[in-house]
């Protein structure tokens, strides 16, 4: 049997890096788990995120998963050491990832992150933002307010953008050259994004940087599924079924239009 890639997330901010994981690496299996019954998981407090996180794990790892990924950044801030103190597989959050990408691509040493007020909280970005660079200058803003808009599918309309633009106005007066979308579900957003910081404002967002860091760490174990058969991905949510599986056929697209996919809504918690 093949073994799967585990990929959760508090809803389907994760899918982002579903699908880089997808192209980068076709022939791999995918589990996905998005919580959208309790999304978001940024205004929750550290301990209930990293039971909820603990739950969707252990739902998971009855299908012997070969790697974790924790694709949320507010999971990743608070419960990636309890969850890689608990498996004995390899789990990965998205945090590093992207701090790595953000620290290549500044020019002027002064960057941004905007994420929920759980990773901003945290602290979890400039943490390793300094402890690639010391001497960077990071400047933290949480936007709670995108995670809905995600959520409900609202990606583009004048709502989104005024949004967008209000929770941004922070940020216009700082020096900055590249900023993080310090949560997964940020890039859903990204046009409106880059319309409001300018082309002169570099974006980063860490699902290609993570799923690289997968396909990384599984070469070095020699876990890349070998062969060319095609893989029948899973997709779970604790939420709308209807609603997740739109988005999730809106993003991915033509990526698993020919794929055969099984949907479920478990119970778990």
């Amino acid at each position: 049997m093949q073994q799967p890639i585990a990929i959760l997330d508090s809803g389907v901010g994760g899918l982002t890096v579903v699908k880089e994981v997808m192209r980068q690496l076709p022939r791999e299996k995918i589990i996905y788990f998005g919580d959208t019954a309790r999304t978001p998981y940024g205004p929750r407090p550290a301990e209930e995120v990293t039971r909820f996180t603990r739950e969707i794990v252990d739902y998971l790892i009855q299908y012997r998963p070969k790697m974790i990924v924790i694709a949320c950044n507010t999971a990743t801030a608070v419960a990636l050491e309890d969850i890689q103190s608990r498996v004995i597989i390899p789990v990965v959050g998205v945090i590093y990832p992207g701090a790595r990408a953000a620290n290549s691509s500044t020019q002027t040493g002064v960057v941004g992150v905007i994420g929920t007020e759980g990773t901003i909280r945290s602290g979890a970005y400039e943490h390793a933002l300094k402890h690639l660079s010391p001497t960077i200058d990071v400047i933290s803003l949480a936007c709670p307010r995108f995670v809905p808009l995600v959520e409900q599918g609202n990606f583009r309309s004048e709502e989104t953008f005024e949004t967008v633009r209000a929770s941004l106005q922070p940020l216009k007066s700082d020096k900055l050259d590249t900023l993080i979308l310090g949560c997964t579900h940020y890039p859903f957003l990204v046009e409106t994004i880059a319309e409001v910081m300018g082309k002169d404002v570099n974006l980063i967002s860490s699902d290609g940087e993570t799923a690289r860091e997968v396909s990384t760490i599984l070469q070095d174990r020699n876990r890349l599924q070998q062969g060319e058969a095609v893989p029948v991905h899973q997709f779970f949510c604790s939420g709308d079924p209807v609603m997740f599986k739109r988005i999730t056929q809106q993003w991915l697209g033509e990526q698993i239009e020919l794929m055969p996919i099984v949907w479920q809504v478990p119970k778990i918690g």
